[in-house]
């Protein structure tokens, strides 16, 4: 199968291609800044918030191979801090990056699908895209966006014999925590007290969470699939369990939970 991956240089992006070329798949990948190459993969620079950047990347492996049968939207990057705190422009970055670099690439990869009448789309939403989280507001509205975006896409494109699929990966041990543009305003700290508690428990469940080998591994597996789920919840069982709690329990409950494991 011919497969394209936005954002392959490091943490899922990169453990994704390595696992998917191993499968025997042709995968090209985008990505913004230089690194060391996989070999066998083609690496298309591109950055996703430009549109023409996005439209050349889907030509490309059009030019090359004819068609498109995966496409997997996994470019990046996460804004964490108070609301009150995190400026408009951080909120539009966050939404350009997010949200609007999976709808301009899935703008041109969209229309070669449909006239292949098929493929499957793969789209990284994340467990904070099924809940609210303390100090990383920002971050889950992008991924509430990928959520509904993707629940319509799935019904409108299923005549086209096109399959939608959202990854809701929960705390993993990539480079994302490191490169994760946090508000260091000293007033927001005095503000908000418990922000410097609740971002040390989340760097500390992301640090030591799960290797982003085992994702793609479930990945890889969703790639073979001939009839995928809706969605995927890849995390560890205490956070598919907070899943299901928020599923069951009333709103003002889980709530007390959430910040209670968030020491606010």
């Amino acid at each position: 199968m011919i497969i394209l991956i936005t954002g392959i240089t490091s943490g899922f992006g990169r453990a994704m291609a390595e696992r998917i070329k191993a499968d025997g798949h042709t995968v090209y990948g985008t990505h913004r800044k230089d690194s060391e190459t996989i070999p066998g993969v083609t690496y298309i620079k591109a950055d996703v918030r430009n549109e023409e950047d996005c439209k050349a990347a889907v030509q490309r492996v059009l030019d090359e191979q004819g068609r498109i049968d995966v496409f997997i939207n996994n470019a990046g990057m996460g804004i964490g801090g108070p609301l009150e705190f995190s400026t408009t422009k951080q909120a539009e970055t966050q939404m350009d990056v997010n949200w609007m670099g999976m709808v301009r690439c899935l703008h041109y990869v969209l229309p070669v699908m449909r006239k292949q009448k098929g493929g499957k789309i793969i789209c990284f939403s994340s467990i904070g895209g099924l809940m609210g989280l303390p100090f990383q507001g920002l971050y889950s509205a992008s991924k509430f966006a990928i959520e509904g975006y993707c629940e319509a896409l799935r019904m409108e494109v299923r005549a086209h014999g096109i399959k939608v699929v959202v990854v809701e990966p929960g705390d993993f041990a990539t480079g994302f925590t490191a490169s994760r543009d946090s508000v260091a305003d000293a007033e927001a700290h005095e503000a908000y007290p418990s922000y410097a508690r609740s971002l040390q428990s989340i760097e500390h469940d992301e640090t030591s969470g799960l290797k982003p080998e085992y994702l793609a591994a479930k990945i890889s597996k969703i790639v073979k699939a001939e009839n995928p789920r809706y969605s995927y919840i890849i995390s560890t069982l205490e956070q598919r369990l907070s899943v299901f709690l928020k599923a069951i329990l009333p709103a003002s409950w889980f709530s007390a939970i959430l910040r209670s494991y968030y020491k606010l």
